[in-house]
């Protein structure tokens, strides 16, 4: 079993920063990718940023130059920097871990984007 746990949402105002951090434990042998994504109200689940183990990195375009996504292999974490915050940005962003035959989610944090 693997436990995902979040933290760092809250409400910033437009143009304002905030950085999430998820912390994975249990049996996390095989790990092949961490990453984020979000929902906002009405919409579906969607990849904001995903990490391979390697290093490699890939990002929606709505986050592209805004945000960056990094890990810790050895404490098994993944980060996300974001930046340049919107209105739209508004949703709550789920921790994901990436196995070869499935993957595990983390229950969500709010992020809140308003003046």
């Amino acid at each position: 079993q693997v436990h995902l746990v979040e933290s760092g949402g809250g409400l910033v105002q437009p143009g304002g920063s905030l950085r999430l951090s998820c912390a994975a434990s249990g049996s996390l042998l095989g790990i092949a990718a961490m990453g984020w994504y979000r929902q906002a109200p009405g919409k579906q689940r969607e990849l904001v940023a995903r990490i391979t183990r390697a290093g490699d990195t890939n990002y929606a375009d709505s986050v592209k130059g805004r945000f960056t996504i990094s890990s810790d292999n050895a404490k098994n974490m993944v980060s996300l920097q974001m930046g340049s915050l919107k209105a739209e940005d508004t949703a709550v962003y789920y921790c994901y871990v990436d196995f070869p035959k499935r993957g595990y989610w983390g229950q969500g944090t709010q992020v809140t984007v308003s003046s």
